[in-house]
């Protein structure tokens, strides 16, 4: 009996080292969940998610930003306990805050094709502050604006109410990680790869 022995393409090492970040920063975004602050004034505890998401789209752009939230959805919902409140599985993809979760794909590749003007990798060290900031302002608009809208329907809220709840009262907290998003990516340390 022969054996065939075709030569295989390797990956190039470029997606090799995209595919790490992405796996680190879906990690980092399931390790945060340590860092949770009960709020009074939602149902919805702060977090440190979204800062993430945030670099996710500032670091890795609009595809594997993307990709990275996606690894992080698929591994709580294959049952790693990395969704807030240290849950798991399907349960909270559907629960109360699923639309902030389904959203965190979106806004990263929001906020990647924003910084990155498309899928060509830039440093965003060197992109206008206010390009950065109209990004991450609309990634958060984004990730609102699905959680809120999601919780609105699942609890047949009044939307003036689910708004006030799931979203406007987190502003401030949003407000600093946005901040520190921005001076995490303009300290020039976290090139993407290939730029």
């Amino acid at each position: 009996m022969a054996t065939n022995r075709e030569s295989v393409d390797l990956v190039e090492g470029d997606v090799v080292r995209q595919f790490a970040r992405a796996a680190v920063l879906a990690a980092l975004v399931g390790a945060s969940i340590f860092v949770t602050i009960p709020y009074p004034f939602s149902p919805a505890p702060i977090t440190l998610q979204v800062l993430f998401v945030f670099l996710a789209g500032l670091v890795l752009g609009p595809v594997w930003g993307a990709i990275s939230m996606l690894c992080y959805l698929t591994a709580g919902a294959a049952g790693l306990p990395i969704f807030s409140g240290m849950e798991a599985g399907f349960g909270p993809l559907v629960g109360n805050t699923a639309g902030y979760l389904w959203s965190y794909p979106l806004a990263a590749a929001l906020i990647g094709a924003v910084v990155h003007r498309g899928t060509d990798l830039q440093n965003p060290a060197d992109v206008p502050l206010p390009i950065v900031v109209g990004a991450l302002v609309a990634g958060t608009i984004l990730i609102y604006a699905m959680g809120t809208a999601y919780a609105a329907w699942l609890q047949a809220l009044e939307p003036w109410e689910a708004i006030t709840v799931y979203a406007l009262s987190f502003v401030p907290a949003e407000l600093v990680k946005m901040a520190a998003a921005i001076a995490i990516v303009k300290s020039g340390r976290l090139e993407p790869v290939g730029s």
